[in-house]
Formats: C-alpha cells, sequence, structure tokens
C-alpha cells in the first residue's frame, strides 16, 4: 500500500479509536490493528503517537469548519447565520457517536504535557472564534457579540459531552438569539 493511502488509513482508524476511547487508552497497536497498517510503516508515517494525535485533530479540524461552513452558508439572512451555528451544534450532538469535543477531550488528556496536541487545539479553537467574528462582523453587530456566542457554543459542547444529550444546543442557540436582540 502506498504512503498516502496507509497515511488515510491510519488516521481514519485513529479517529475512531481516539475519539471513541479516549487518546491514552489507546496504543500504536491498536491503531495498526484497526488500520491494517504495519507498525514498521505507522511509526514512518507518525514516528512518535503524539505527531499522530496532532495529525488526526488537524485533520478533523478541517473537516469539522468545513461541515458548520457548509450548514450555515444554507441560510440567508446574517442572523439567521449565526443561529444556524447552534442548530449544526445540536445536529452534531445527537449524533450516534458523539463523544463531545475532539479538542477539548485531546486538550483535558494532553494540553498540559504535549506542546504539539495543545497548539493543534488552540488553533482549532481560534478558528471557530474567528469564523463567529466573522459571521457577527457581517451582521453588523457589535463585535464583543462574538466572544459571548463563542463561550454560549463552547459551553454547549462540554454540557453536551458530559450529559450526552443535545439539549444544550438549543438553549445556546435561545441565549444567542437573546444577545443578537439586544445588540
Amino acid at each position: 500500500m502506498d504512503r498516502a493511502v496507509a497515511r488515510e488509513r491510519a488516521l481514519d482508524a485513529a479517529e475512531e479509536l481516539f475519539y471513541g476511547r479516549g487518546v491514552q487508552s489507546v496504543g500504536m497497536d491498536d491503531v495498526r490493528g484497526a488500520s491494517g497498517v504495519s507498525l514498521k510503516r505507522l511509526y514512518q508515517l507518525f514516528p512518535a503517537k503524539e505527531q499522530l494525535v496532532e495529525a488526526y485533530l488537524e485533520r478533523r479540524d478541517a473537516r469539522w469548519r468545513g461541515r458548520l461552513a457548509e450548514y450555515v452558508e444554507r441560510h440567508g439572512e446574517p442572523e439567521e447565520r449565526i443561529l444556524a451555528v447552534f442548530d449544526w451544534l445540536g445536529e452534531w450532538f445527537g449524533e450516534p457517536d458523539f463523544r463531545g469535543c475532539a479538542w477539548i477531550n485531546a486538550y483535558g488528556e494532553l494540553g498540559a504535557t504535549s506542546a504539539r496536541v495543545a497548539a493543534q487545539v488552540r488553533a482549532h479553537k481560534r478558528a471557530f472564534r474567528e469564523y463567529l467574528d466573522s459571521l457577527v462582523g457581517a451582521a453588523g453587530l457589535p463585535a464583543a457579540l462574538g466572544g459571548q456566542l463563542f463561550l454560549l457554543a463552547e459551553g454547549a459542547m462540554v454540557t453536551a459531552g458530559v450529559t450526552r444529550s443535545a439539549g444544550s444546543a438549543a438553549e445556546a442557540r435561545e441565549a444567542a438569539r437573546l444577545l443578537l436582540r439586544a445588540g
């Protein structure tokens, strides 16, 4: 199997395992078994588990933010787009394999010991915040609203991950709606 195929198979397996079971409970041998990529090839691609975790988070980030933006873009009015973020979160929280925010989970496990993982988490959260800021700007609303919406969304993610309930998205959406009205 060529390098690109092996890398994708390893990342697919790592994502399923890391997200489903947690990073620290999964070894490279688990990834080998789930991916069909030999341990030798796996270590050629990712010389350390930390690099595999970093690549998993980076790839997931691109897909996550792309799905969010695609969903939001289907809504016409700027304020509807802001509220659509919370609708999308509700759909995500309701997925059968939802296990919380991958970046918050990874940070909780490795943020204090892995600068690479912490950097990936911070980059993802910064990009999400900037996206919300751009939606607020397009709506002509006060810039401070972006940070407030970010905190609502992040709180909803943590709550949904802990409670395994999608209800926090609707509650955060209602709070966002009130903020938009006040703004």
